[in-house]
């Protein structure tokens, strides 16, 4: 597996990480608005989007003192990929 579907994995063991994903899913939100969703700290939440971005599951843009950030389909798709070629190989010993 290459290190950056490690990474990606890694990403998304965590439950307030897949929901970041899942609320990012259908359009781009500030990091404001993401983080109003969750009780947690600032540092916290700062640190689940670094996580995301260095997996590069999400890409992020400054506009002044806001910061945008989006789901990145391309890594998410490499990830579907591997998991579907495992599943089919896991099929065919299984025949």
């Amino acid at each position: 597996m290459t290190g950056k579907l490690t990474g990606a994995f890694k990403a998304i063991a965590d439950p307030t990480r897949r929901e970041i994903l899942h609320l990012l899913r259908k359009e781009e939100m500030t990091a404001g608005d993401v983080a109003a969703r969750f009780d947690m700290t600032k540092p916290t939440m700062s640190h689940h989007f670094s996580v995301l971005k260095e997996a590069g599951l999400v890409s992020s843009r400054r506009e002044g003192q806001t910061i945008w950030y989006a789901l990145n389909t391309t890594v998410l798709e490499d990830v579907l990929a591997w998991t579907l070629d495992m599943a089919r190989g896991a099929k065919g010993e299984k025949e």
